[in-house]
């Protein structure tokens, strides 16, 4: 789900609009950020040398004197926050990926460097005060609205502030970056492995099986990474091995999460008093499309609503289907939730989830989704042999008119100490005439290892889709001529709309077919296969959005009150308990594993927001005709390659041709009510 790496969401609350959400190498050519192969010292060399440049850049900018103009203030600044945003993106990937551990201290090293260099700049008045001089005369609306944002952003980091208060804002700021480090660190490091036995195991598929053979002592080892848990949660018959294998996923992090997410909920709380806000919520959301902390609560409280007929209908249905194999069940426990699920999904809808599973073959649903985006946008992907921290890796170039328009790197499977969710890291940013966009997907997706198919579930081609959504972002987003409105910089709110959209894709056959072959006899996925998919699809929907603002609220409510009243696994309790129709699971504490709460901080309710904008703007596409490219390439012109270079609100206009609505993401909530309304009209 998640699509923007976390460096880059700091950055966005730490120094100006210019390097909020992307990132951009030295200027000087658009060759693979990994050329060298650097060892930790050299990374070191590489990354200080960007930031040296940056202080350069400052410098000049500073030295004008008389008249400010674009070229001697704004070319510098911008030129300034290339390198700085480069050095800290390159980081955030680098000390998540790189297989060896001084190289990713390095990396986090950095990161606390380029943070705090772009929180001295965003404090720095002298520097504030030459942007707000430079003439606008005749710019362009491009050039205008990056200054005023930029200008926006540096009121918003403080620099207004008297000089004490402002060097202790930049303090504290400084600390958020290790906490966060620290946060995420424990994250990364904490996979956990139960034991079963063979018998176990009934219920998976026979692939699943095959790859976990049992040790010397005759047991399995599963672990917490996503293609050993998933599987084990959706279809192992054994409730005593989900219910441990739950328990552990639950209490990763824990608990050394507790104390350190104590620390960062108060630090963030401090920095909002010191800027003039009542809390950090308040603070990170009034540069958002949703404008203040009040109305994210009022937009949870409106998906709650919406949801709440839906989600006490999907229960009533678990139970029920639950209450067949086990007489007199009273619950259906959150350890189950998926199994159930699976089982209403066979017996209601006559479909099995891994009846699917044999035409995703990792490598094919790869180039699928290269070869079905290259005929929605117009262009062209090639593999090419790359300088990359880990063997595992590749890398392509985009080519369009048979001009190398970016490059992209795919870290798709599991390995230790290696980021374990899925996203999107930026490496840098393009600026027209100066430097291609480079970007990185981080996955971890089965397959990668000799023998393995790497069969997938549907809900991971669903997740590929999303995130090469966000690189399409930031490679179409990179032909601006300043850094700092290029890439993905709109508002964060609105960064997951396009990720989102692009999974609907996932869930058209006639694109299915064109990739989606039997891994064993080549056969394409069956039409009528993808419809009892969708149909069955339609269920859990409710629950899930419910799930959704569980996290939200929980976000938005760590970080809206004096951290004194804040006690995060009581939280959780609560809000599970009313939102969601599922017993609280006591003795586990998901918030120490949740990393948004670091990246994203209150502003989780961005998945919900961004889906009601996705919803929207694929009601622009002909459902019949999703492989015609006219409109994607309509999309991509008025949505994808403006960048940060318009609201947010106004791109999405410039699609629809009118401000968005929640009347399609209301239709796709109740679809299945509304489907099941006609049917018994239409009935004699």
């Amino acid at each position: 789900m998640r699509g923007i790496p976390f460096m880059a969401l700091i950055f966005a609350a730490l120094i100006p609009a210019a390097a909020a959400a992307a990132s951009a190498p030295k200027a000087s050519g658009d060759g693979p950020f990994w050329t060298g192969r650097p060892d930790a010292a050299g990374f070191a060399r590489m990354e200080e040398a960007r930031i040296e440049r940056a202080k350069q850049a400052v410098a000049k900018v500073l030295a004008v004197k008389g008249k400010r103009t674009i070229e001697n203030t704004l070319r510098p600044y911008d030129d300034a926050f290339l390198e700085l945003d480069a050095a800290g993106s390159q980081a955030s990937l680098i000390e998540n990926v790189h297989p060896d551990s001084a190289t990713r201290t390095t990396a986090e090293e950095i990161s606390r460097k380029v943070a705090a260099y772009g929180s001295e700049l965003a404090l720095n008045r002298a520097l504030y005060d030459a942007l707000a001089a430079v003439d606008l005369t005749g710019a362009d609306a491009e050039t205008r609205f990056y200054v005023e944002k930029d200008l926006r952003d540096f009121r918003l980091a403080g620099v207004d502030k008297d000089d004490a208060t402002r060097k202790k804002i930049q303090s504290l700021r400084e600390e958020l970056v290790k906490i966060g480090q620290e946060f995420d660190r424990n994250i990364r490091d904490d996979v956990r492995t139960v034991t079963a036995t063979p018998a176990e195991l009934d219920g998976l598929p026979a692939d699943y099986i095959a790859s976990h053979k049992p040790g010397p002592d005759g047991k399995v080892s599963i672990n917490t990474t996503y293609p050993d848990y998933i599987p084990v949660m959706s279809y192992a018959k054994s409730e005593d091995l989900r219910k441990r294998l739950f328990m552990e996923y639950q209490n990763r992090a824990y608990p050394k999460n507790v104390e350190v997410l104590n620390r960062l909920i108060a630090t963030r709380h401090e920095l909002a008093l010191l800027l003039g806000y009542p809390d950090w919520a308040d603070y990170v959301t009034a540069n958002k499309m949703v404008g203040s902390a009040k109305n994210v609560r009022t937009f949870i409280d409106k998906i709650v609503a919406a949801s709440g007929t839906k989600a006490e209908k999907d229960y009533e249905v678990l139970l029920g289907r639950k209450r067949r194999d086990v007489a007199g069940a009273t619950a259906v426990n959150l350890w189950e939730q998926s199994y159930w699920s699976d089982m209403v999904k066979r017996t209601e809808y006559d479909f099995d989830a891994q009846a699917v599973r044999p035409y995703f073959a990792y490598p094919k649903v790869k180039q699928g989704i290269l070869d079905l985006t290259s005929t929605l946008f117009g262009v062209s992907f090639k593999r090419v042999d790359a300088p990359v921290w880990h063997p595992a890796v590749e890398c392509y170039e985009m080519y369009e008119g048979g001009k190398l328009t970016g490059r992209f790197y795919l870290d798709m499977h599991p390995r230790a100490n290696k980021y374990n969710h899925a996203a999107q890291f930026d490496v840098r940013t393009g600026v027209a005439g100066r430097q291609i966009p480079e970007a990185t997907l981080v996955c971890n997706f089965p397959g990668g290892t000799a023998g393995d198919p790497g069969l997938m579930e549907h809900d991971d081609v669903e997740t590929f889709l999303h995130e090469f959504g966000h690189l399409l972002h930031t490679l179409f987003a990179g032909g601006h001529k300043w850094v700092g409105i290029g890439g993905i910089r709109t508002e964060h709110d609105f960064v997951e709309a396009p990720s989102q959209m692009l999974e609907e894709w996932a869930w058209d056959p006639v694109t299915l077919a064109t990739f989606a072959k039997h891994h064993q006899t080549g056969e394409a996925i069956p039409a009528t296969l993808v419809k009892q998919m969708k149909q069955a699809n339609e269920f859990g929907k409710g629950i899930q959005v419910r799930r959704q603002m569980v996290y939200a609220d929980l976000s938005l409510s760590i970080y809206d009150q004096d951290p004194k009243a804040v006690d995060p696994t009581a939280m959780m309790k609560s809000l599970v308990e009313k939102y969601q129709p599922f017993p609280f699971v006591d003795g586990t504490h998901f918030e120490c594993a949740f990393g948004h709460l670091d990246g994203y901080s209150a502003v989780y309710y961005t998945y919900m927001w961004s889906l009601v904008i996705a919803k929207d703007m694929f009601s622009q596409f002909d459902p019949n005709h999703m492989l015609d490219p006219t409109t994607a390439i309509r999309y991509r012109k008025t949505v994808l390659a403006p960048g940060g270079s318009k609201p947010a609100a106004k791109l999405v206009e410039d699609f629809l041709g009118r401000p968005f609505s929640f009347d399609a993401y209301e239709r796709w909530l109740n679809r299945e009510e509304e489907a099941k309304a006609t049917m018994k009209q239409a009935s004699p």
